[in-house]
């Protein structure tokens, strides 16, 4: 697996619209969410969520999510975080809309989500990850990714904890039936 670079040397938070930074054929994706409380490791769903991960990659690689907090903390239920002010009401300045696998389905503690508002097509920065089973938001909220290491750390965040960095990692696609 190798480091992706980042393309910008301090946080970046204002963007029209994300460039493509993903090569989805050839690479599969994982980040690593570095906290005050540890580090949380995260494949990245580019075939069920292309343009959700790729979104997710440019402004990590952009530094956007340096230095924000976990704005939002409901234990058992989600951790969510991506807002530049810190209210749950910022954005990139760009939206985009829901990508829905219907293999997928947030059913268990782990899962990596879009957070929006009413209008589905309002995805832009500000992700979570649950703490448990949501069925309720199965089909209504991008599944972009799955925590695959660092459960301690998930479970300890609280509301006002630091996102310090997102490291992000690629490794090539394996062929195979």
């Amino acid at each position: 697996m190798e480091a992706v670079p980042y393309l910008a040397e301090k946080p970046v938070r204002n963007f029209d619209r994300p460039e493509t930074v993903v090569d989805l054929e050839a690479f599969e994706y994982f980040a690593e969410i570095e906290t005050d409380k540890g580090v949380i490791g995260i494949e990245l769903l580019g075939k069920s969520a292309p343009t959700t991960v790729n979104s997710f990659i440019f402004l990590a690689l952009h530094r956007f999510f340096d230095d924000l907090t976990w704005h939002r903390v409901v234990p058992g239920f989600v951790v969510q975080s991506g807002d530049p002010t810190g209210t749950g009401s910022g954005s990139a300045g760009y939206a985009f809309g829901l990508e829905i696998d219907p293999r997928l389905a947030y059913d268990d503690a782990g899962w990596v989500g879009m957070a929006r508002t009413e209008d589905p097509n309002s995805n832009s920065s500000q992700f979570f990850i649950t703490l448990g089973p949501a069925p309720h938001l199965t089909g209504h909220y991008t599944i972009f990714g799955r925590v695959r290491s660092g459960q301690k750390a998930l479970f300890a965040l609280e509301q006002g904890d630091q996102l310090i960095t997102v490291r992000i990692y690629r490794s090539a696609r394996r062929e195979g039936p």
